[in-house]
């Protein structure tokens, strides 16, 4: 049967639709349509929520992780690498041929399976048995002497535990996928042209809150101990500032992988479709019956040619790289990727060794400092294109001034430097040495002491020296136990100038009250680089839909995330983390042998290291910046042809897309001639 349109007059005056053989149905089946659209957004947002939190979080521990595993931070940048991995297996087929599937079941799929990756990276604690960190005791004779540490060897298999975590992380990324291109393209489909942007943005705002509420459980969980109710917490020796603590990085993993699967609920209870949200004019809503009891059933899926897909793909993607201004934004793009991945990755282990903070308090701060600030740049940036209505080589100009700025505001993180940590035979000479020889563990004052060179378990000398342990330091005997525990007539203490007999030294490193005192600037700095950063976010990433002709736009979206991800996000953690190791200076060993985590860094390497990479990687930002900003004043000036055609192809799609039938378009496909000519 031929569908009979109602016009809007006839909407108006009898409050009727017309269903699929021709009745009227009452209007209150649209509002039931409507309300459904209100349940994706709150369910939408709360998967934003979701991920975000659950990916905070994980990126908050991986401090946490590589000591716990005694893995190296390259080993951790390929973990943290192999969510972009599991996220790219999908990333271009979900935003590709996404339109045709069932959405909100997709994304369903997509947040039970984070929390089986979150549940999946949990499992190596319940494995491996109990944290045993590096210690050493001292004997009933008052000889420091080794508690190594057998115990464990014959679990061989603990050493690729890690390898649940990288898988866990790898589902944590497939999950991920399907969230944002499918559950933004939904809210666009259904809802009003002039409401899509405000619920956009007012999903990706709620999501904001997960990223800062993941950083402040990982600030909590960073603080327990790993195992947490089944051992003494008063018989631990250490605290959250040495390198050896481990805090309880799975059990914020628990609670990600419930939140996760409590996000995939609502969107079970969800159509495959809804009727324009509010649509005017004349109505057809054929394909979607309605019975007197308001439920909607929703259409039958079309069919996928996947031939039709594959030949309208290349022509698309020909299309966008021959666009120059786009060309440059996707090099741009890589490049803010992979500083950004690396600086955030490293915050907490940079935060850590260059100013003596704990990595708790690091995560803490930049829960509800940075990222806060962050969110309200991004809003500021927003709000100021809207308020000023800028054009696009205005929103360039901004950008690009911002990013300068920030980039060299950057520069200033150098002069906050601090001293390496004084280790006696690995950074300071004991007394009587004038010169520090490689290795040089050893003096005369310990040298009958038969000290293991593979343990760390450091004291603080009276002389402001940190010894590896005890033996190194030349002590004889110890009172007290546990974090209390003072040990008595250091030898090598006493050649430092103390009395004979009345040099002590004490469990832990020494503290650096310069790098303390240096902090707050380092931060207060670090916030304002952020803002003005975040200021100049939106405007960036607006310059991209400006800049691509209407029908490629989601396109253009997937292969900005695509190339972002594949030449920035994955590989940004690796090298970042592998040029990082380099500058170890004493690393911890396994229970069975073997390297493991670093336990002593020269902090001016790593700092030089840390912050020359990311310097470096945006002084190519700021050059592309320049030429994105000069290919677009040339390209669009106000009032000009580029401009007018642009203008005209938008009105003439967005025509187009209030009148045509609701057939589903590939991104990259055809939609009028307008806008084939555009570019």
């Amino acid at each position: 049967m031929m569908d009979r349109p109602i016009t809007a007059g006839q909407l108006k005056d009898k409050s009727l639709f017309q269903d699929s053989d021709g009745t009227a149905v009452p209007a209150k089946s649209i509002c039931h349509s409507c309300s459904k659209l209100k349940i994706f957004l709150g369910a939408l947002a709360f998967s934003f929520f979701a991920k975000g939190f659950s990916g905070s979080y994980m990126k908050s521990m991986s401090s946490q992780i590589e000591r716990r595993f005694e893995i190296s931070s390259s080993i951790v940048g390929i973990i943290d690498g192999s969510f972009e991995i599991g996220n790219l297996m999908v990333m271009v087929l979900v935003s590709y041929l996404g339109p045709r599937v069932h959405r909100p079941k997709v994304i369903a799929v997509g947040c039970l399976i984070m929390s089986l990756g979150a549940f999946l990276s949990v499992m190596p604690q319940f494995l491996m048995g109990r944290y045993n960190y590096e210690r050493i005791t001292v004997t009933v004779d008052n000889i420091s002497t080794s508690a190594m540490k057998t115990f464990g060897c014959e679990k061989t298999t603990n050493s690729y535990l890690w390898l649940f975590v990288l898988m866990g992380n790898l589902l944590r990324g497939i999950g991920e996928a399907p969230v944002m291109p499918l559950g933004v393209s939904y809210i666009d489909d259904f809802s009003k042209e002039e409401n899509s942007a405000f619920y956009i943005g007012l999903v990706r705002s709620s999501g904001m809150f997960g990223p800062t509420l993941g950083f402040l459980l990982g600030s909590f969980c960073a603080s327990i101990w790993v195992d947490i109710g089944v051992v003494d917490i008063d018989a631990i020796s250490i605290n959250p500032k040495d390198t050896r603590w481990v805090g309880a990085w799975w059990l914020g993993l628990l609670i990600c992988g419930a939140v996760n699967f409590i996000a995939s609920l609502p969107f079970w209870f969800l159509p495959y479709s809804l009727p324009k949200e509010g649509e005017n004019g004349n109505l057809k809503i054929s394909h979607l019956p309605v019975q007197d009891d308001c439920k909607v059933d929703p259409p039958a899926q079309p069919q996928l040619k996947f031939s039709e897909a594959v030949k309208d793909f290349f022509p698309a993607l020909k299309k966008l790289f021959g666009n120059p201004i786009f060309l440059v934004y996707i090099f741009l793009t890589i490049l803010q990727y992979n500083s950004l991945v690396g600086l955030i990755t490293y915050e907490t282990k940079f935060m850590e060794q260059q100013f003596n903070v704990s990595v708790a308090r690091a995560i803490f701060l930049i829960g509800v400092i940075l990222l806060p600030i962050t969110i309200l740049g991004m809003f500021l940036g927003g709000f100021l294109i809207k308020k000023f209505k800028l054009h696009i080589t205005e929103m360039a100009k901004f950008a690009c001034i911002t990013f300068i700025v920030a980039y060299l505001l950057n520069l200033l993180y150098f002069t906050c430097s601090c001293e390496v940590l004084q280790v006696a035979g690995l950074t300071a000479p004991y007394f009587g040495l004038k010169h520090l020889s490689k290795n040089s563990f050893m003096a005369s004052c310990n040298a009958d002491c038969s000290c293991k060179l593979d343990q760390w378990d450091p004291v603080c000398g009276d002389n402001g020296i940190t010894y590896m342990t005890a033996c190194f330091a030349g002590c004889k005997s110890s009172t007290g136990m546990g974090k209390n525990m003072v040990f008595r007539n250091c030898s090598c203490v006493e050649g430092q100038g103390h009395g004979l007999g009345n040099s002590s030294a004490v469990l832990g490193q020494c503290q650096r009250e310069s790098c303390t005192k240096a902090f707050p600037y380092f931060l207060a700095l670090q916030t304002i680089c952020a803002f003005i950063l975040a200021l100049g976010g939106t405007p960036t990433y607006m310059i991209m839909f400006r800049s691509v002709s209407p029908d490629l736009k989601s396109f253009a979206v997937g292969i900005e995330t695509l190339g972002g991800r594949v030449l920035g996000g994955l590989p940004a953690p690796i090298y970042f983390g592998a040029l990082i190791d380099e500058t170890c200076l004493k690393w911890g060993t396994k229970s069975c042998g073997g390297s493991g985590s670093c336990r002593v860094y020269d902090t001016k390497a790593f700092r030089n290291v840390y912050l020359g990479l990311i310097a470096g990687l945006r002084a190519g930002c700021c050059l592309l910046y320049i030429v994105l900003s000069v290919l677009i004043m040339k390209r669009f000036k106000p009032d000009g042809k580029e401009m007018t055609d642009i203008k005209n192809t938008e009105r003439s799609t967005s025509k187009e897309s209030a009148t045509a039938n609701k057939n589903e378009i590939l991104p990259g496909a055809r939609t009028s001639e307008e806008s084939e000519e555009t570019y």
